[in-house]
């Protein structure tokens, strides 16, 4: 294994030799998750490879809390020099929507470097409840108008934004019960004090595979090859697909030659078949483009986060 990161770093040496001036000392990759998650062991993952392919330590810094918010607030008060990177998600997007004041704007203050992968979600349901598939779990909601509950990670989360939206989209309505984090939310839904939830699909499998948990469906437009036995929710629900997703970002005023590069190394990272088949393990699509095209998918995001939220009736704190 040792061999094969070492051969990639060094196949990989010459894409990067057009700016020998960058980088010329470690580089800090903030991430706006808690150590230990399935995102850090992400965060982690590439940034070993990133310090390979660009030759400096790639150092990650876990700046957790405010629902990543504090690391997206840390990387946009940062030179705009190359020296610090960010793995973000959907919270960036998301965030203008939640809350009226955010000390940085997702499309003005932060320069798109590229995605690495879209994390797909699971539909899931207790045992108890006698729905079998996304269409019986709706129909059995829309008998049922505001008797049934679900639980989310909490409020304006992606799992919950996911969840409104195809209740909205099915015109049926449940109870919201949210908690702080996944891990409560997944306690209680096996104890059976809530119906169904919608989350990561990592940290549903076990469940699932152990009969704790009925899976019913993923969010995504395609089957997912880590449960292809589940067919997507747009097979009752159409058109309705969400995702969350993660990729790199700079402060805006990157030199542009920088991007260039820092998105070649993310380009090359996700393309190694070790890389790829670990993001699949953990529900995740690995899936890059150009920062062009990263920056109109922020913008379309940051637009569509604003009609579901608007949709769900929260309100901006």
């Amino acid at each position: 294994m040792r061999c094969f990161w070492l051969a990639a770093a060094i196949g990989g040496s010459s894409a990067f030799a057009q700016t020998p001036e960058y980088p010329v000392k470690p580089v800090r990759f903030i991430a706006g998750f808690p150590a230990g998650g399935p995102s850090d062991i992400v965060t982690r993952a590439v940034a070993k490879r990133m310090s390979e392919l660009l030759g400096q330590p790639v150092v990650v810094e876990n700046r957790s809390g405010a629902g990543g918010h504090i690391a997206v607030e840390a990387l946009a008060k940062s030179p705009p020099d190359g020296y610090t990177i960010l793995l973000g998600g959907s919270f960036l997007t998301i965030g203008p929507s939640l809350y009226k004041k955010l000390a940085y704007d997702p499309v003005r203050d932060i320069a798109p470097i590229g995605l690495i992968a879209h994390n797909q979600y699971l539909l899931v349901v207790h045992p108890a409840v006698p729905a079998r598939s996304a269409k019986e779990l709706i129909a059995l909601t829309k008998s049922r108008p505001g008797q049934l509950n679900y639980g989310s990670s909490g409020v304006g989360a992606p799992p919950h934004l996911a969840t409104e939206l195809m209740l909205s989209m099915a015109h049926v309505d449940a109870v919201h019960v949210p908690y702080k984090g996944a891990t409560p939310a997944i306690t209680d839904l096996v104890g059976g004090h809530i119906d169904f939830y919608v989350g990561g699909i990592s940290g549903l499998i076990p469940q699932v595979r152990s009969g704790r948990l009925r899976g019913l469906a993923v969010t995504s437009p395609r089957r997912h090859p880590s449960v292809p036995e589940l067919p997507t929710v747009s097979d009752t629900v159409p058109r309705f697909e969400s995702r969350s997703w993660i990729g790199v970002l700079m402060p805006a005023g990157t030199p542009k030659d920088i991007v260039a590069r820092v998105n070649s190394a993310i380009v090359s990272i996700v393309n190694m078949p070790e890389v790829r088949q670990a993001l699949i393990a953990r529900g995740a699509d690995p899936e890059t483009n150009t920062p062009d095209a990263f920056a109109k998918f922020i913008r379309d995001e940051v637009a569509r986060a604003a009609r579901v939220v608007k949709a769900a009736g929260i309100k901006p704190q």
